[in-house]
């Protein structure tokens, strides 16, 4: 995708994520059972599962972070780990990782140069704002509160372009104008054909999702619709 793109836009029913057999043994069995998962452009899936169930492995794999035991899998026609995988994927993990000497201005600046985003200090500003965070831009984000953390990191996840987003338990310690503007950022990007990956137990998302994937020790038991039933039951085990 052309750099100057916004995130998404002109891709129509592209592959994101295509897992094949893919797999993760930790040595005392497998933290993610061998799993087939296509993911296209557009869809806004919701990943749920009990602790444990294997849905931080799974993001992990995605985001080329661990090396898969069995299988493959590739992000937006390339493998996991590649650069062109990395230049099309945003992920954000659990625990934020921030830099404890750069400004949140300045965290966003560096991930907007890294990815060659041009144009982006607008879109930054709007988001900062969205999340009340204007006010913190000069301060170290590493000394933030946990949900403002969050938050910060959520903003500098989608300063760059990207076509697909894995993103893993956002809204803990996040307040609830946070947590609606996030779910609105999230069926926004769905909407302009990013494909979205989000790991939450958030009831929010179940309205929006497209698509509900379910993980039980490592085990895919559910690929469907966001039936909200049917997601208590596999959150409780």
């Amino acid at each position: 995708m052309d750099s100057t793109e916004k995130p998404g836009v002109g891709v129509t029913s592209q592959m994101a994520l295509q897992a094949d057999g893919l797999a993760k043994d930790y040595g005392e069995g497998f933290g993610l059972s061998p799993l087939d998962l296509e993911v296209t452009s557009g869809e806004l899936v919701l990943l749920v599962g009990h602790n444990g169930s294997g849905k931080s492995t799974f993001l992990g794999l995605a985001a080329g972070l661990l090396e898969a035991t069995e299988g493959e899998v590739q992000i937006v026609g390339a493998p996991a780990d590649s650069v062109p995988a990395r230049i099309g994927r945003s992920y954000l993990p659990d625990q934020p990782i921030l830099y404890d000497d750069l400004t949140l201005w300045e965290h966003i600046a560096y991930n907007a140069a890294l990815h060659r985003t041009p144009d982006w200090e607008d879109a930054a500003v709007e988001q900062l704002e969205a999340f009340r965070l204007m006010d913190r831009v000069d301060g170290l984000p590493a000394k933030f509160s946990r949900g403002m953390r969050q938050k910060a990191a959520i903003v500098i996840g989608l300063v760059r372009p990207f076509r697909l987003l894995l993103i893993d338990e956002p809204f803990l310690g996040i307040d609830a104008t946070g947590q609606d503007t996030l779910v609105d950022i999230l069926q926004t990007l769905a909407s302009i054909d990013v494909a979205v990956v989000v790991s939450t137990h958030h009831s929010n998302i179940t309205d929006i999702a497209t698509r509900c994937v379910g993980l039980s020790d490592g085990e895919l038991v559910y690929d469907g619709k966001p039936d909200p039933e049917t997601i208590r039951k596999i959150v409780n085990g």
